[in-house]
């Protein structure tokens, strides 16, 4: 049996396939004589509900970074909220019913609660105190939770995954991961991408399928159950031969982003948090030449303070050891939307009040973000880079802003140091005004995504487009040869940090055309630096 399904991440995983099952606590009402030993009971299980959540903390902390972690600091405050311990020892005192009883109801009825409130950050708390209840219940009834339970690796089916779910599994035990909804952009995609496994979603599996023989292809986006031997033989050729690849591929950590002709060009990566800085490490790239810093506003339920940016901010710099940073300022709008800004409903969005527009609008957002950077700055090599610019006169305007901000830090004594500005070229007004705007700035960095769709006037979360969406297009090769000449007669320096920047077809065209910087995801630095090396642009 095939079923199709949308890849999220490629590559061929072979095992046996596990439902991962939500354990669900059966509770029942009873009779207690003794309320003390009860009450006891509840609190000997909440302490420990709490040591389980603070490991989660660390482990999440590890492994998926401060921000996606945070939710278990949460976890852990309700268990220490007054009115929620009161409401389920007054319940055991009062009804002389069994702890099991009292958490389940109190968690039902402080859920339901949260859920009919107004505000949205509130009503998502409505599924942390069941999951907060739910895990307290498992302690009293004696289960350990609903961890993967497998003796070997295993290709993981769900129906979706949350954060908390994702980080409780044994890494190890996960061949793949296969979901039932999610999209794209999920926390189950973004960890199979840093863990380097495939990935499917939008698969509607059967529930027989439990236990049987699998393989997930991540190249074609399919899921294959109870293959036939030849089926079997063909993919774990496939398998090996990925296998070396990769192998080969760690070959080049260590080694120059060089042709054979000797051109040399750096290569980076995008991240999109603090957590993803072990991934950029781990594939040996030259620095960072995209941090979208808008993670801190999106995950945040009101404008992230100073102190929270820099503190980010200076972590990602001390991390890369002095390595360059380039960090974008806040990018929202568009298909990146945040409550707290309170931005109205626009029919246009893509061209609308969005990125520096915003930030330009709203000084004091922009310059408590700027103050965070510049604090940072001490800390390692950072660079500023300003999104969605179409004029000399916005990049003119944000320089006074900077000297505003610096002459503030002069005063209060504190230190920073001076940085490299640029600009993203993702506006068709920016490539015209290119050679202007290279004297203002010290380097360009060209947003493929946006330029071509504005380029092509082509919405590129449109999926009827996706077949006239060509980023190959010969307008867009040719903006990018003006691009780069325009920078480096205006004297800066040019790179590529849309997706087209991995596009390994291209490489020889970047190359040939004079970009002296590509950064892309981490996963696809060695792919792109062995592209680079088996190059010789004389020849």
């Amino acid at each position: 049996m095939t079923i199709q399904g949308k890849s999220v991440y490629s590559g061929v995983a072979i095992g046996r396939l596990a439902i991962y099952r939500k354990s669900e606590n059966q509770v029942k009402r009873e009779k207690i004589a003794d309320t003390a030993k009860e009450v006891k009971r509840f609190e000997d299980a909440k302490d420990t509900a709490k040591q389980q959540l603070a490991g989660l903390y660390d482990k999440a902390l590890k492994e998926v970074g401060e921000v996606n972690a945070a939710i278990f600091e949460v976890h852990q405050m309700m268990l220490n909220d007054l009115d929620y311990i009161e409401s389920i020892t007054n319940m055991i005192e009062g009804q002389q019913v069994n702890a099991e009883y009292a958490v389940a109801t109190t968690g039902d009825t402080f859920s339901e609660m949260f859920a009919a409130m107004d505000d949205d950050y509130m009503r998502e708390r409505a599924a942390d105190v069941r999951d907060v209840s739910n895990r307290v219940v498992s302690i009293l009834q004696g289960n350990g939770g609903n961890d993967l339970n497998a003796d070997e690796p295993v290709i993981l089916l769900a129906d979706d995954l949350a954060p908390s779910e994702t980080v409780q599994l044994d890494k190890s035990k996960v061949l793949s991961f296969v979901t039932r909804h999610g999209s794209t952009n999920s926390h189950t995609a973004i960890l199979a991408r840093t863990m380097n496994i495939p990935a499917l979603i939008g698969v509607d599996f059967p529930e027989d399928v439990d236990g049987k023989m699998g393989i997930v292809d991540g190249y074609e986006g399919k899921i294959i159950i109870d293959p036939p031997v030849s089926v079997m033989e063909a993919y774990q050729k496939k398998k090996a031969e990925d296998e070396e690849k990769k192998r080969l591929l760690q070959e080049l950590k260590g080694k120059e982003n060089i042709t054979k002709d000797g051109t040399k060009i750096n290569l980076y990566a995008n991240i999109g948090s603090v957590g993803d800085v072990a991934s950029v490490l781990a594939n040996d790239a030259g620095g960072i030449g995209l941090f979208r810093s808008e993670f801190l506003y999106l995950e945040s339920r009101d404008y992230p303070t100073e102190e929270e940016q820099f503190a980010a901010y200076r972590k990602v710099a001390e991390a890369m050891a002095g390595k360059k940073v380039i960090i974008r300022t806040l990018d929202i709008g568009a298909d990146k939307q945040v409550d707290y800004f309170g931005l109205d409903k626009e029919d246009n969005p893509a061209m609308g009040y969005r990125a520096i527009r915003i930030c330009l609008d709203r000084r004091e957002v922009f310059k408590t973000q700027l103050r965070a950077l510049y604090r940072a700055s001490y800390y390692g090599t950072i660079a500023i880079m300003f999104p969605m610019i179409i004029s000399v006169t916005e990049v003119q305007t944000i320089k006074k802003i900077i000297e505003e901000v610096k002459k503030e830090l002069d005063e209060e004594k504190i230190p920073y140091k001076d940085v490299e500005l640029g600009i993203m070229i993702e506006t068709p007004a920016a490539v015209m005004m290119s050679e202007e705007l290279a004297q203002e700035v010290d380097f360009f960095s060209v947003g493929t995504n946006d330029l071509t769709q504005y380029t092509l006037a082509i919405d590129r979360q449109n999926p009827k487009l996706d077949n006239i969406y060509d980023s190959h297009h010969p307008a867009i090769l040719k903006m990018l040869k003006m691009i780069v000449d325009n920078g480096h007669k205006g004297g800066c320096w040019v790179g590529i940090c849309g997706e087209l920047g991995a596009d390994t077809t291209l490489t020889e065209t970047f190359l040939s055309m004079g970009y002296d910087e590509l950064s892309v995801s981490p996963s696809m630095i060695l792919k792109v630096r062995q592209e680079i090396r088996s190059l010789d642009l004389k020849a």
